[in-house]
């Protein structure tokens, strides 16, 4: 009897360890995670940390006559500065549109030259890209982006690095209209205004089918709140900044 118990608690303690050492190794794993493996992650800026009634408009522009003369209306209507990330591709598809925007005062901000994936491809890759997409909105423009997106918002460490050594801040976003889907008018402005608050960098598409009226209302909505749109380059840190592991720009 005294031996049959003896091995019972032995089981148990056996049990026992095996549960604390898997708690320890899995607290482990999540200290790492949480503390760790964020700051050895190169990140884009995705929104900036302010007190000041400000965010930007940022349209990606990749493909198609999409509806970029009623957006630039619209935004002269509400003197709305904003920022559009446009391909080489269509600078050379629609070179006269392109000096619209930047006419009208906008800015054009780099997002690649044919559009891959930068998680992808080698440095020197990214490099070429970059640097066809900066030359032909430079011809058009006169003047060179200050800002990248990343195609698809697809980036990894040594895209982000490279983009910075080539002097463009990688932007991102923190709310995104999801507008490409076409999910729904109602729903897509649920998005936006669920999100958005000072320092924010909404995205939206040129193409997008329910854009042009869902600015008209966004817009409204946080101008008479008192919130101004600038463009992106307006809006971010240009140095003495540290980003989060959200990538919100604090300023040191």
């Amino acid at each position: 009897m005294d031996k049959e118990r003896k091995l019972k608690i032995k089981a148990v303690s056996i049990l026992g360890l095996l549960i604390v050492v898997m708690g320890v190794s899995l607290l482990g794993r999540t200290v790492y995670k949480e503390t760790f493996a964020p700051a050895n992650k190169k990140l884009p800026i995705y929104s900036v940390n302010t007190t000041e009634k400000k965010m930007s408009i940022t349209f990606d522009v990749n493909w198609g006559e999409d509806k970029t003369k009623e957006i630039l209306d619209i935004l002269d209507k509400y003197n709305v500065k904003a920022t559009f990330y446009i391909i080489g591709l269509w600078c050379d598809d629609y070179p006269e549109q392109v000096k619209e925007i930047y006419s009208r005062g906008h800015e054009i901000g780099n997002h690649s030259n044919k559009h891959p994936d930068y998680a992808g491809i080698s440095k020197e890759a990214i490099m070429k890209d970059v640097e066809i997409a900066n030359a032909k909105i430079f011809e058009l423009t006169g003047e060179m982006p200050k800002t990248f997106r990343f195609p698809s918002g697809s980036y990894n460490d040594l895209s982000v690095a490279t983009v910075e050594e080539m002097g463009l801040k990688s932007v991102q976003w923190d709310v995104d209209s999801v507008d490409w889907k076409a999910l729904g008018q109602q729903v897509e402005y649920d998005r936006v205004v669920s999100k958005a608050r000072e320092g924010s960098i909404l995205l939206f598409h040129s193409d997008g089918k329910y854009t042009p009226e869902n600015l008209n209302r966004i817009i409204e909505k946080y101008q008479s709140e008192g919130y101004e749109f600038v463009t992106v380059s307006d809006l971010i840190y240009k140095d003495n900044y540290f980003l989060d592991h959200e990538g919100r720009q604090n300023q040191k």
